[in-house]
Order: structure tokens, then C-alpha cells, then sequence
């Protein structure tokens, strides 16, 4: 799994951030790309990356902001244009649906594939035997979701070694016992998957809040997990504007994750106001809060490091 920033302005496009967008790699867990909102010029900063429109499997849409979903129609285009034809699932508030199909219909737009819309309600909104995502309602001056992604606990690794003195012939019963079953041999002895088994290793969790201020849903979707993707439109000198507008400051998003105990913390949907020589003291006031804080910048990619359990930053040469 990796997290690639394809914008990370809020509002409007600057020179140096463009507006909101969140690419989930998923390529080693089902060969998809899920993405999380669809600012302008999304199909550009594409262009820009290795991401396929075409392998884009689900996008999940946080509210109907234009800095959130300006870029949806022409990437819903592209996606056509470019060989896609496996069905796409749109995740979002009730208008989406509605501003999808007005923008298709009178742009005379034609897609070879067919668009399965998805109303957003609280809990679990899409679960398979791979992963789940969840859904709750944050807080902001229209109705703005946060979604919580889980990757189920991976399969056992056989030891093959274990499973050959046993006596347990390749074939379906490996596959059984793989999947966690105890099974029987011809001579009726029976084998437990932990016998010929490492232990199953639990799968990744991700967090992406949408525009909010803080509240206490935002705690909850990023409870324990290993990276949360948070707003952060303001610093602490603009508190004020922050509940003003129900946007969150750098502290605020600082606050959530420590408070839910998150390993990760990654903010986005920063303000035109704040340039590169203000991010040191940025970074510096929320490392006091949760040592382990980032700021995003476009095109930035963060992967998953399995086997310590941890984001680490995808550095390019």
C-alpha cells in the first residue's frame, strides 16, 4: 500500500498546491487505485505520476465542495478515453449522484463504463475479505465525511517444511489448512492449521478526514491507526477562522491523532497563506503534540513498510 498526494491546497489551485486529492496505491492488495476527492486538475497531476485513470477502481468523495470534486468529470472522461471499462464505484453525499450525471449529460459525455453511485451513510460502507471502510460524519459547514480504511489480517504463511513431516500431501488440503481449517489425512490424523502455520500478521489502517474542525468522529475514525491523512487549513494564530469556516488547525489535526493514539500523522488541505519558510515552526508546534507529524506537499508518497509496521516515505532520485 502506498498514499500519494495528488493535491494538497485548499480552496483554490496555488503554484504550489493544487487542490484536494489522495491516491490509495493498492496494487500488491487487489491491483487497484482508489482515490479520495477529485479537485481540479486532478487528470493533470496525474500526468505527472504513474497512476493509470484506468485502474482506478473506487473513488470516495468527502463533500461537495468544489476544491473537492471540480476535477471528477473530466477524470470520469479520461478514464473512457484511456481503456477503461471495468465498472467504478463512486462513494459520496446524496448530490453526488446528481452532479455527476448533469455534468456527463450536458457536456454530451460517454462513458464505456458503467458508474455504480453509493449514497455515504455512517459505518461500514464497502467491506469484501480484503479490507473495509467506514464512514462517519465529521464536522463542517456542509455534511463532510471522514473514512476509516482496513486491511483484514493478512492469511498464515505456510511453512512447507512442517506441513511435508506431518505427512500432508500438496494438493487442496495445504490450501485448507492455509485458510486456517483443520483437515484430515488418509491414515485419520487430523492437522490444525497452527500447526503448520506462522501466525497471521493484521493489515494496515488508514484515516482520511475530510475538511472538518475538531470533533470527536475524527478521533474515532482514527483510533489506533497507522496513518491518518488530516486537514489542516489553519495554524494556531487563526483559530478563530478555523471554527469559523469548520476547518481544523495544524494543532488541532496534532490533537486528534495523538488523542487516538495514531502511529502517522500526514496534513493536508493547507492554506495559500502558509509558505515553505512557515512550515519549519508548523512542524515544530505539532511534533510537541504527536512526535511522529508530517506536512504534505504534491506528489509527495508515503508506502507501508510491513515488516515494521510503519509509513515511510517514498523518496525519488
Amino acid at each position: 500500500m502506498q498514499v500519494l498526494f495528488l493535491g494538497t491546497g485548499a480552496g483554490m489551485p496555488s503554484k504550489q498546491r493544487n487542490t484536494s486529492a489522495l491516491a490509495l496505491k493498492l496494487h500488491e492488495e487487489r491491483g487497484a487505485v482508489w482515490l479520495f476527492d477529485c479537485g481540479e486538475a486532478v487528470q493533470h497531476q496525474i500526468l505527472e505520476t504513474t497512476l493509470k485513470p484506468r485502474k482506478i477502481e473506487k473513488i470516495f468523495i468527502t463533500h461537495m465542495h468544489g476544491d473537492h470534486i471540480f476535477g471528477l468529470p473530466g477524470l470520469l472522461g479520461s478514464r473512457s478515453f484511456q481503456g477503461g471499462d471495468e465498472p467504478l464505484d463512486l462513494y459520496g453525499p446524496k448530490e453526488l449522484k446528481e452532479y455527476v450525471e448533469m455534468t456527463l449529460r450536458l457536456s454530451r459525455t460517454h462513458l464505456t463504463y458503467p458508474i455504480r453511485f453509493h449514497e455515504v451513510k455512517e459505518g461500514i460502507i464497502f467491506e469484501d475479505d480484503t479490507m473495509t471502510v467506514e464512514a462517519g460524519l465529521l464536522a463542517h459547514v456542509i455534511p463532510t465525511y471522514g473514512y476509516r480504511i482496513k486491511q483484514k489480517p493478512l492469511l498464515p504463511k505456510l511453512d512447507m517444511d512442517k506441513a511435508k513431516q506431518l505427512g500432508v500431501p500438496k494438493g487442496p488440503l495445504l490450501a485448507k489448512l492455509k485458510a486456517g481449517e483443520t483437515v484430515e489425512l488418509a491414515d485419520g490424523r487430523q492437522v490444525e492449521s497452527g500447526e503448520v502455520t506462522d501466525p497471521a500478521e493484521p493489515g494496515f489502517t488508514v484515516a482520511i478526514l475530510g475538511d472538518t474542525q475538531y470533533c470527536a468522529k475524527s478521533e474515532q475514525l482514527a483510533q489506533d491507526a497507522d496513518l491518518v491523512v488530516h486537514e489542516a487549513t489553519f495554524d494556531g494564530e487563526t483559530e478563530k477562522l478555523a471554527k469559523e469556516y469548520g476547518h481544523s488547525t495544524t494543532l488541532d489535526a496534532a490533537n486528534v491523532a495523538r488523542r487516538a493514539g495514531a502511529q502517522k500523522l500526514i496534513v493536508n488541505h493547507m492554506s495559500a497563506r502558509f509558505m515553505t519558510e512557515h512550515e519549519k515552526e508548523l512542524l515544530k508546534s505539532m511534533r510537541k503534540v504527536h512526535e511522529n507529524s508530517e506536512i504534505a506537499h504534491d506528489f509527495d508518497e508515503f508506502g507501508w513498510n510491513k515488516k515494521e509496521r510503519r509509513m515511510v516515505k517514498i523518496i525519488e532520485d
